[in-house]
């Protein structure tokens, strides 16, 4: 990649095991549709949240750069196969009108809940400090509104850092911060739907509420940006929850 922007390359090809970026996961959704184009902002979000197909840190070089990329087969004959997926700019007129591009998850999550702290200036650093001094990367964090002058912090870590996590909080209760107790669980999973349409459509995230809901399926945390809704979820729900957001965002049919 740094060596197409030092050349001014007008594309990128980067050849990996699949041919191109799809919708979602073809192997839980079978109907998942190879994408002919992705914006740079989806294609960040979308590895960031778990999608496997190309390194964040490609991606984020090639927009810097303004290269564009094209993810095809390395196991296909180049004069047969499909075109790929291109991963462009938002501003080009071809680009599909997709309010929706894909559906990402990521099952590598746990949560962590310090239940009945001080509702209070500083609580936030107090908890999440040392966390950061152990070099644990934090994801989603909610804080509960204050009842009776306490309030409830949860956050979500890698799977990985789960144990680490918890030791740390264990060590610093008490110390830096007081709490009623500290709790986890370490089979939960994030799924999150991906789309530069968000900006202009409105009824996105509670399209997405009343699917899962409708599937009887709970959310334990929330968190947006302008371009995707994330939600914790519990694990053993994650390829139900995949599965009925893309039917209902119909990700199997190409936009008009």
């Amino acid at each position: 990649m740094a060596l197409a922007a030092a050349l001014k390359a007008d594309e990128c090809q980067i050849y990996t095991d699949v041919d191109g970026v799809y919708t979602t996961d073809p192997r839980i959704v079978p109907e998942a549709r190879r994408l002919h184009t992705v914006t740079f902002e989806e294609m960040l979000e979308m590895a960031s949240l778990g999608s496997k197909v190309l390194q964040i840190r490609s991606v984020e070089f090639a927009g810097k750069y303004k290269v564009k990329l094209r993810v095809l087969s390395s196991l296909d004959d180049p004069e047969s196969s499909a075109p790929g997926t291109l991963i462009t700019f938002e501003e080009e007129d071809t680009m599909e009108q997709a309010i929706i591009s894909g559906i990402a998850f990521n099952r590598d999550e746990a949560k962590i809940s310090v239940m009945g702290v001080p509702d209070k200036p500083g609580i936030a650093y107090a908890i999440l400090g040392p966390i950061a001094a152990a070099n644990i990367d934090v994801d989603m964090i909610v804080q509960n509104i204050g009842a009776s002058g306490h309030t409830d912090f949860s956050f979500t870590v890698n799977r990985t850092e789960y144990a680490k996590a918890l030791a740390v909080l264990a060590e610093e209760r008490g110390k830096t911060f007081a709490a009623r107790e500290i709790i986890g669980d370490n089979r939960i999973c994030k799924v999150s739907v991906v789309g530069i349409g968000m900006r202009s459509h409105v009824g996105i995230a509670s399209k997405l509420f009343k699917t899962l809901a409708d599937e009887g399926i709970n959310m334990q945390m929330i968190s947006t940006s302008e371009i995707k809704v994330s939600v914790v979820i519990d694990e053993k729900y994650l390829e139900l929850a995949v599965r009925v957001l893309h039917r209902a965002f119909e990700l199997d049919k190409e936009p008009v």
